[in-house]
């Protein structure tokens, strides 16, 4: 834009922001920054980037805002660059545009013509005013634009057509700015306008809604927000939660929103179908009661705002949790907690007891996971696959088509509720865990045991690593209970190892009676951890320290005694021979144990000895389980909530109007054509016959006959331009030939 008033340095400015190039390089950092919003999760906790990405970046994202990229005072001010920069360019050019609307140039000289790459010339047998009032009226019948001017050497006829393709011009333009305006009153621009001008600051604190200061809350009036409202099932809240960085912000609603009812439908598969939320609408005004449905993708609206079915959290159920002892001194025990809440606990008793606390953070009644190779222990090694195969055809299919094509089978299955807590010690330092209510069945094999996971992480980042204890015949923990209290007590154990070895042997041969008496109680006591084995040089990190005791029990204590005490080659036979025994005293005692509780005895058939084999598993790995004991869903009474999105957004019209411009202004600009035609029109004197006389013969030598008198021609010639060259465009040349100038084809 040339402005010719204000000082130099002005004039530089207003010609910079109106400049395309300047606009261009303001959307291609918008892009930029798109992206890093769109791949960057946006708005989450400070320690949620320490853990993914390291303390340096998640400082560098921080003090670049690119974790609230859409609310960062830099992202704002570009937008109102290009709302300026591209306003000035329509300013600048539409008045040149809608100058040229009307303008058919019929004032351009016939020598010009010749410049055109589509130009054609022929003779027209009439005068060159019915030439042009011919041409015109043809090309006024096909929707040009007409205009016929006479000159003292002739007739001009100029039309125009696609004069709406520089309409897409003002309209594409246009419609950027009305989206990036529509952007910014449905942005934080008014809030942080009203923090800074209203003396509003974020809340950092916690505690009840209703104990925040009138600093932190907006009132009912605030013309755009976009806020977050989480109501439990028989309650009602009028309060919704804005996210800022650094805190939050209170939103004040003209109405309370009470939920009735929380609704899932789920696919036979347990995947979720609808989500749905029963609400009742509460004028404060009026005290009106309005019922309502909101479902995803259909939200209700009430006075101006519009309430979005967001997602859905637990509202407070109440769980009761079973506790699975892990250490030698833990005992069973039950206790009850509201999800949300926490409970205390000690490890152990005295004064000197670990002090824990007990965090009830999730519930979920359904749990969808994909058993598809569940059962595949080694990929195609244990399916007998040549792995060496290329199935180019398969290759190539599983790559074109759909988007839902997938190499990878799923088999879902809902394997039930799962209770989701966090231990967390005196330090503050805690692990989260994750286990299931129901035994799960990992495979097909019918004589394997379904199990109970236990699963624990260390960080939010990490997968969470799962304890398998199997499920007994009554479809429950306790036996792997009984027998891990059992391998505590040195009586339980030296009763059964008399027991395996009475069996094995008999009372005839005392001797050989004694020597596997005293294999079983050292493998079992090694089992147990009661017994310390010295660490292989191999693990404690050279022969030096081969000296080293440890008592973790399992497997692995076994196989560092073997290692510390076998020679290398007898170490395969004497291992398999203690295993052997090991697993026999185990079996015995688990049917002491089951004794005692008065339960029937385990059969002996393959099921029980797959049991036994994933039991001795279980209590291998339980030393190493990073708890003194782990919870299990026994009980819960769930109580649903919903999270809304209220929005009141009065740019959603604008961007609605500039998203509409904008498909005008790209169809205009990309698929009509702006053509122009001119035909010059001149008088041209040709020779004609004798009239009224016949012609007179010389002879061979004599003069040629002469000319009576000259008749009238017109030469034309044609010229068309177009903003782009298309094969259309030579098509349509040749039409206008054909039908101007009855020239062929």
């Amino acid at each position: 834009m040339k402005v010719n008033w204000g000082s130099r340095t002005l004039r530089a400015s207003v010609e910079l922001l109106s400049s395309m190039r300047f606009s261009i390089s303001l959307l291609t950092v918008i892009c930029i920054a798109s992206v890093i919003g769109t791949v960057l999760k946006q708005q989450e906790p400070l320690n949620n980037y320490v853990n993914q990405f390291g303390p340096f970046w998640a400082q560098v994202f921080r003090l670049a805002s690119l974790n609230t990229v859409y609310s960062a005072w830099w992202f704002l001010l570009i937008l109102a660059f290009l709302v300026v920069s591209t306003s000035l360019c329509i300013a600048r050019n539409t008045p040149k545009i809608l100058a040229d609307f009307n303008q058919l140039k019929e004032d351009i000289r016939e020598q010009s013509l010749k410049a055109f790459g589509h130009r054609a010339q022929a003779a027209l047998a009439e005068s060159p005013e019915a030439a042009a009032r011919r041409i015109g009226q043809t090309l006024v019948e096909s929707g040009w634009k007409v205009k016929l001017q006479h000159r003292s050497a002739g007739w001009m006829v100029a039309a125009k057509k696609g004069s709406a393709n520089k309409l897409g011009y003002i309209a594409a333009h246009s419609a950027i700015v009305l989206i990036c305006v529509g952007g910014l009153l449905d942005g934080d621009m008014v809030v942080r306008a009203q923090m800074l001008l209203n003396g509003k600051s974020t809340y950092t604190g916690g505690g009840l809604i209703a104990d925040v200061p009138a600093a932190h809350r907006l009132g009912e009036n605030n013309p755009t927000f976009r806020a977050n409202l989480l109501v439990s099932e028989g309650t009602q809240s009028s309060t919704a939660i804005l996210n800022q960085p650094g805190g939050v912000l209170l939103q004040e609603l003209p109405f309370a929103v009470e939920l009735k009812k929380f609704i899932v439908e789920y696919y036979s598969t347990g995947m979720p179908k609808l989500f749905a939320s029963e609400i009742v609408i509460h004028d404060k005004a009026s005290g009106e009661k309005i019922p309502a449905r909101v479902e995803v993708n259909h939200p209700a609206r009430y006075k101006g705002v519009e309430i979005y079915q967001s997602s859905f959290d637990d509202g407070g159920s109440s769980v009761t949790l079973k506790a699975i002892p892990m250490a030698a001194a833990s005992k069973p025990f039950e206790i009850e907690g509201t999800i949300g809440g926490s409970s205390s606990l000690a490890n152990g008793q005295g004064p000197g007891a670990e002090q824990l606390t007990l965090e009830y953070t999730a519930l979920r009644v359904i749990n969808v996971e994909n058993f598809a190779n569940a059962g595949s222990a080694s990929g195609a090694l244990s399916s007998g696959a040549d792995v060496r195969k290329v199935d180019l055809r398969q290759a190539i299919e599983t790559r074109l088509g759909a988007a839902n094509k997938t190499t990878t089978q799923k088999e879902l299955r809902n394997v039930g509720p799962s209770v989701s807590y966090k231990l967390r010690d005196a330090a503050g330092q805690a692990r989260e865990f994750q286990n299931y209510m129901l035994p799960v069945k990992m495979d097909d094999n019918a004589d394997n045991p379904a199990i109970f996971l236990m699963g624990v992480r260390e960080k939010p980042s990490d997968p969470f690593q799962y304890l398998r204890i199997p499920a007994d015949p009554e479809s429950s923990t306790d036996t792997f209970v009984r027998l891990r209290a059992a391998l505590a007590d040195p009586a339980q154990r030296d009763r059964a190892v008399q027991r395996y070895a009475r069996l094995a042997i008999g009372a005839d041969r005392p001797e050989l009676a004694q020597q596997l008496t005293d294999s079983a109680a050292r493998a079992l006591a090694l089992f147990a951890g009661s017994e310390t084995a010295p660490v292989p040089a191999s693990r404690a990190g050279g022969a030096a320290a081969a000296d080293k005791v440890k008592a973790s029990g399992g497997l692995q204590a076994i196989s560092d005694f073997m290692e510390a005490n076998v020679p290398e080659a007898e170490r395969n036979r004497a291992g398999e021979v203690l295993v052997r025994i090991l697993n026999g005293t185990l079996f015995e005692l688990t049917a002491m144990v089951r004794e005692q509780a008065g339960l029937k005895p385990l059969a002996q058939d393959a099921k029980t000895q797959a049991f036994m084999a994933q039991l001795v598993l279980s209590l291998s790995d339980a030393p190493y389980y990073p708890a003194p004991m782990a919870f299990q869903l026994k009980d819960f009474k769930q109580v649903q909530a919903s999270v809304f999105q209220v929005a009141r957004a009065p740019g959603k019209t604008i961007v609605y109007l500039g998203c509409a411009f904008l498909i005008v202004g790209i169809f205009a600009m990309l698929y009509i054509r702006e053509r122009r035609v001119w035909v010059w029109l001149a008088p041209q004197t040709g020779q004609g016959t004798p009239e009224g006389r016949g012609e007179e013969s010389a002879g061979p030598a004599g003069p040629p006959p002469s000319v009576s008198k000259s008749a009238e021609n017109t030469q034309a010639t044609l010229a068309l331009s177009a903003n782009r060259k298309t094969m259309d465009g030579d098509k349509e040349f040749e039409m206008l030939k054909t039908r101007l100038l009855q020239a062929p084809l």
